[in-house]
C-alpha cells in the first residue's frame, strides 16, 4: 500500500485527534503542513475545495474528515481497534457527539476574549483579523452556528461532571480497557482547551478526566518524517486511486455511477467538491475527479454528516 500522508497544521483540534490514532495504531506517515486560513491551494489541489482539517492522503486516494480517516486507518491496520466488536453503534454515536457538541463548547472556551488574547499573543494585527475573517467564513455556510461562550461555560459542568463520573466507575477508557474512537472524539476539545494556559482551568476539579487525558496524550503520534505539500501532489500524480470498495449499496437519493455531483459538509465548512459519482455505500461516498497538478484523484467523504446533490 502507499504511504499515509496527513495534511495537517499542529494546533488543528481534528488534527491532533488524527495523529493520536495514528499513534495508537502504531503507524508511520509522512507530515504536510497546511495553512490554518484559506486560501490552501496545494490541498486544495487534492480535495478539490474541502477545507476543513486534517485530510489524509494514501496515494491518489484523498479522505476527508476524521471519521472517514478512522475507518482508513482501521483499514489499515486491524489492530488495535478504533471500532471494537460488538460496541461499533455505542462507539460511533458517542464520537459523533463529542466531535460535534463537546468540539463546539471547547472551541466557545477558546475564543473567549482572555482565550483569544493567549491563542494569538504577539502576533500581528492583520494575522489575528485574518484569521477571524476565515472562522466567520467557515461558519457562513451550513447548518451549524457558533456557541455563544456564556452559554459554552454554563453548560461545561454537566459535559465534564457525565465525563468525570464515568471514568471514575467504568476504567481507564470510555468503553473499556481499551481507547477506542469515542476516547479520541472526546479527547481533541479538551486537548484544545488544555493547550489554551488563558482557559485551561476549565479541566481544573475533574481528577479523573485529567488522568484519562494523560493516558491518552501517552499514546503519541506514532512516527512522522516531513514532507512538502509538492511532493505530496506528485505522489498524487504518479498513483492511481485504489480499487472500489465491492460492497456498495442501491443510493437512497436515486444517484448512479458516473453521475455529476458535489458533496459537502452539512454542517460548517459547507464548501462544495465537485466531481463523478464512483461509489456509494452505507458509510463512505467517493468521487472522482481531476486536477492538472495532482492527476486522477478519488475523494472519499464519511455519508453522516455530508451532503450528495447533482450537479
Amino acid at each position: 500500500m502507499s504511504d499515509l500522508i496527513l495534511h495537517h497544521y499542529p494546533q488543528s483540534p481534528f488534527a491532533e485527534k488524527a495523529r493520536l490514532m495514528l499513534g495508537f495504531k502504531g503507524l508511520s506517515w509522512h507530515s504536510v503542513m497546511i495553512p490554518s486560513v484559506m486560501p490552501k491551494p496545494d490541498l486544495t489541489a487534492l480535495t478539490g475545495g474541502y477545507r476543513r482539517t486534517p485530510v489524509m492522503q494514501v496515494g491518489a486516494d484523498i479522505y476527508c474528515d476524521t471519521a472517514m480517516i478512522a475507518r482508513r486507518l482501521e483499514q489499515e491496520k486491524a489492530t488495535p481497534q478504533l471500532f471494537p466488536e460488538g460496541q461499533e453503534a455505542a462507539a460511533m454515536g458517542l464520537a459523533q457527539f463529542a466531535d460535534q457538541v463537546l468540539f463546539q463548547h471547547g472551541v466557545a472556551i477558546n475564543f473567549q476574549p482572555k482565550g483569544l488574547a493567549e491563542r494569538f499573543a504577539g502576533l500581528p494585527e492583520q494575522v489575528i483579523k485574518g484569521f477571524m475573517a476565515d472562522r466567520m467564513a467557515l461558519f457562513a455556510k451550513g447548518s451549524a452556528s457558533r456557541l455563544d461562550g456564556a452559554v459554552a461555560l454554563s453548560q461545561w459542568p454537566a459535559l465534564l461532571s457525565r465525563l468525570e463520573t464515568q471514568l471514575q466507575r467504568d476504567g481507564d477508557f470510555l468503553l473499556g480497557d481499551y481507547p477506542c474512537i469515542a476516547d479520541f472524539a472526546h479527547y481533541h476539545p479538551l486537548w484544545f482547551v488544555g493547550s489554551n494556559a488563558a482557559v485551561a482551568s476549565a479541566l481544573d476539579g475533574y481528577p479523573a478526566v485529567q488522568r484519562w487525558m494523560q493516558r491518552m496524550a501517552d499514546i503519541g503520534h506514532g512516527v512522522a518524517s516531513e514532507l512538502s505539500a509538492e511532493e505530496a501532489i506528485r505522489i498524487a500524480s504518479d498513483a492511481a486511486p485504489t480499487a472500489l470498495p465491492t460492497d456498495a449499496i442501491a443510493s437512497p437519493g436515486g444517484f448512479t455511477s458516473g453521475q455529476a455531483v458535489t458533496v459537502s459538509a452539512v454542517d460548517y465548512g459547507a464548501d462544495e467538491v465537485a466531481g463523478s459519482l464512483v461509489y456509494e455505500g452505507a458509510e463512505e461516498i467517493i468521487i472522482a475527479r481531476e486536477d492538472e497538478r495532482a492527476g486522477l484523484l478519488h475523494v472519499h467523504f464519511p455519508r453522516y454528516g455530508y451532503r450528495l446533490a447533482a450537479v
